[in-house]
């Protein structure tokens, strides 16, 4: 029998600046790759699901990198466990004996579920299973307050990131290398290859790049973030890096980012920092991905109005910026992040529907959805999250407008019939929701 080791892709469908494959390729072993389509993740998707058309044309670029090196990536479709027990089974059949089993860690609920079944059945069948941290800077267990409690806090949670980072001396920034030649295995297996959106029960559509139009490029234009600072809150320019989607599947490595923006942008790389923060806050308050994080912000008395859920989600509200972010939501699967704390806002506070509501909405809909990040700006902006804005804070919509949109460019582009008969009015009017919703938390939160 021949040793194997196996590197189970799940957020990082690349093979170069890779922690774990550079782990498993270190080890000595010849490596082969595996991924598994989730069924408990895709079961419950729509047949359209752009994500899936994303990622399933990310695979066939990384298994064309493993061919090239002279390897193989085993993709299934179905149970994690079940389908790594299955490939272990038939290697073996064909002569291979896998040893070890390596993969990058993902800090939500779920996967770490997931994960410490995978390492029981290894332990059992004594397997090496070691996780690797790829996906953030720095891990949640290594930004932590001097007594060794997590922070909730944003501010000083970036001060300890900085200051975690250069006692590293920057060792967490650089590359992982990662050399497939010369270290694959030459599996002559004829299972495992890559099932078609069609055989998943998805519409073969999705795969098409325009469905992702948003999310082009893979590497951040320099201009944008010389000039991130000042043009991010525009919605109407591409003023943002757009490089969500691509650190939502680890189609690149977030530490080339991060080098980026020290070099070209404080401020983009502040938001790269927010994206660890909401991780380690959803690892160290598991709690938080359905529950309010501050519980007394669950005393809330939700209103629950179809209709007007409906008219937010199809963007017909009659706030022009509410209307033109979820308008481009629906169409292209892309919100701008400004008009992102708008239109959550006007759900929370104008309308008082339940922000698991938007949350959910956005998880349907967002190509670059992150559970920690979505539930992170979704308690945010309903005021239950951790460093959230108080609950007397209310955007006003048109405010916001004249602010971010004083020419109308965004909102024209996305509601054409702005200002015309044919908008509706609005919904809710400004200084009434506004006070509803301050009274009704205040009443709330005073019996807490």
């Amino acid at each position: 029998m021949k040793p194997l080791v196996l590197f189970w892709h799940r957020r990082d469908l690349r093979t170069h600046d890779n922690v774990g494959l550079a782990a498993a390729v270190s080890s000595g072993h010849p490596v082969a790759g595996f991924f598994c389509f989730d069924r408990s993740i895709l079961d419950h998707l729509p047949v359209d699901d752009r994500r899936i058309g994303f990622i399933h044309s990310e695979l066939q670029r990384v298994s064309q990198e493993y061919q090239a090196a002279g390897g193989t990536l085993l993709t299934q479709y179905g149970s994690p466990l079940e389908m790594l027990q299955s490939t272990v089974k038939e290697l073996a059949e064909s002569g291979w004996s896998v040893v070890a089993i390596h993969t990058n860690r993902d800090y939500a609920p779920y996967p770490v579920k997931r994960d410490s079944e995978v390492a029981s059945w290894c332990n059992q069948e004594g397997l090496t299973f070691q996780t690797h941290d790829d996906h953030v800077i720095l891990p949640p267990e290594a930004v932590l307050k001097d007594d060794g409690l997590p922070y909730t806090v944003f501010t000083p949670y970036s001060r300890k990131w900085h200051k975690t980072l250069e006692a590293a001396e920057r060792r967490p920034l650089e590359e992982a290398k990662v050399t497939l030649k010369g270290h694959t295995a030459p599996l002559t297996k004829k299972s495992g290859h890559l099932p078609s959106l069609s055989d998943m029960g998805f519409d073969g559509q999705v795969a098409t790049p325009s469905q992702w139009q948003a999310f082009a490029k893979r590497k951040p234009d320099p201009d944008v973030l010389v000039k991130y600072a000042e043009r991010r809150d525009t919605p109407s320019v591409v003023g943002t890096s757009r490089m969500s989607l691509h650190l939502r599947f680890g189609t690149v490595s977030v530490r080339s980012l991060a080098k980026q923006g020290f070099q070209k942008s404080e401020k983009w790389l502040t938001e790269l920092i927010w994206r660890e923060f909401y991780q380690a806050i959803l690892h160290h308050f598991p709690h938080s991905a359905s529950d309010a994080f501050r519980a007394k912000y669950d005393r809330i008395p939700w209103r629950h109005d179809d209709a007007h859920f409906s008219a937010w989600c199809a963007g017909k509200t009659g706030y022009p910026m509410v209307d033109a972010g979820m308008r481009e939501l629906n169409a292209t699967g892309f919100m701008h992040n400004r008009v992102r704390m708008v239109v959550a806002s006007f759900l929370c506070k104008h309308l008082l529907l339940d922000w698991r509501l938007g949350e959910r909405y956005f998880a349907e809909k967002l190509l670059d959805f992150e559970l920690a990040s979505n539930v992170g700006g979704w308690q945010w902006a309903s005021g239950s999250g951790c460093d959230a804005a108080p609950y007397f804070r209310v955007f006003n919509p048109e405010s916001q407008l004249k602010k971010f949109d004083p020419k109308g460019a965004y909102v024209q582009k996305w509601v054409p019939e702005w200002g015309t008969p044919a908008y509706p009015e609005p919904i809710v009017e400004h200084k009434m929701a506004r006070q509803r919703a301050i009274d009704t938390y205040k009443a709330a939160l005073a019996g807490a």
